[in-house]
Formats: C-alpha cells, structure tokens, sequence
C-alpha cells in the first residue's frame, strides 16, 4: 500500500494531485506547526495579467510559526471570499466549465468555515469529486518525525514541503508532468503550476484523464 503524507493545501495545484497519482491513499499532516508564505493559504489563478495569487488572511500570523496547523484560524474581517470569487468569475467565466462548478465553490465559501484547515479540507474533497477520484484521506494522529514512525512506514512517501512558491523543493522543471501544456484561457504560451482550478474549468469531466 503506497501512502502520500504531505501538508493540506489551499486549491492545491496540479502538481499537488500529480504526486498522488500512484498514492492508494492521502495522509495530511495535521500536526505540523504552521508554515507562513505557502500554498498552506495560497493559490495561483492564471488572469488576463497572469498569474494572479490568491491569499486567504489568517489570524494571530505572527505567531503562526507556533501554531498547529490544523488550529490557524481564518481572518473574516477581510472581504477575501468576495475577492477570491470575483478574481474567478474575471478569469475563468467564459472558460468551457466554470458555471459547471462555481455554485459548489460558493457553497463551501458561504460556510464560512473557522479554520483555514476545514475549508481546504472541504475544497480537496470537493476538487477530488470533481475529478472522480475516490482517493482514501486520512489524517496523522502526532507529529510524524522523518524517521516515520507510523503503521504505513514502509510505503510511506514524504512529500511535506514539496511543494512551495519559491520552487519545487526537488527542483521539478520543464519535463516535469505538471509543465504538460492543455489550452488556457489567456494567451498562446503555456503557464504551469496553476491551481487544479485552471484545468478543471478548462477541461471539464476530462480533468482526471489529464493527469
């Protein structure tokens, strides 16, 4: 059984999904301290202009470094759900799919969850159904050490941290799966490392084929 631990993040990239690609199952890490300038609250969104960062505020930021993931807690008193949907709307309405999925986006969103941690958790298994992709998700119940200690020990793939906005931390470049180019909405050179949000209005159902 091959298992993926790796930190949750917010509309995860298509890299994201494509490391999960031989994974029997998702293991989030639910207790790490959390990690400010990442995907944790972030997301890249490909506009008219470019790519276009999506932050979501999160409260007491500068102590975060001391603060369990799963406990950040998400700042409403900004307009940020409003700015996040209108920044969709302006890039992907007249992309094939988007009507296809917004209202399941304002749904999660008008919920306003308390936690940054439950409303990326609701955005990934909403993005995995959108892919028809029944990949099991479980959540570490400690820290888990580089050693590993854990029943999946064996076929665990540590992947914390692969990710970031600086770079992929091993350097993922052009061959690389997620340099794959599909058509996009916006100009005629291809953009990579978009949130999985740029191929699925674009592609639909054909999404999960793509990967």
């Amino acid at each position: 059984m091959s298992v993926v631990l790796t930190e949750l993040h917010y509309l995860p990239s298509i890299a994201y999904f494509q490391q999960l690609l031989t994974a029997d199952a998702l293991l989030l890490d639910a207790h790490e301290h959390y990690h400010k300038q990442t995907y944790r609250n972030r997301a890249l969104l490909l506009t008219a202009q470019g790519p276009q960062p999506l932050t979501v505020p999160v409260l007491d930021g500068a102590r975060a470094a001391k603060v369990c993931t799963s406990d950040i807690e998400i700042d409403y008193r900004q307009n940020w759900r409003h700015r996040h949907l209108r920044t969709m709307q302006t890039a992907y309405g007249a992309s094939p799919y988007f009507s296809y999925y917004v209202d399941y986006l304002q749904d999660i969103y008008g919920q306003k969850p308390a936690r940054l941690w439950d409303l990326n958790l609701a955005l990934l298994h909403l993005l995995l159904r959108c892919l028809h992709w029944p990949l099991p998700i479980e959540l570490t119940t400690e820290y888990l050490t580089p050693s590993l200690s854990h029943p999946f020990t064996n076929s665990l793939l540590d992947k914390r941290d692969f990710l970031t906005p600086k770079g992929d931390a091993n350097g993922a470049g052009p061959d690389s799966p997620s340099y794959r180019p599909y058509p996009q909405v916006f100009g005629t050179a291809f953009v990579p490392g978009m949130s999985m949000l740029d191929l699925l209005f674009m592609q639909g159902p054909a999404a999960g084929q793509f990967l």
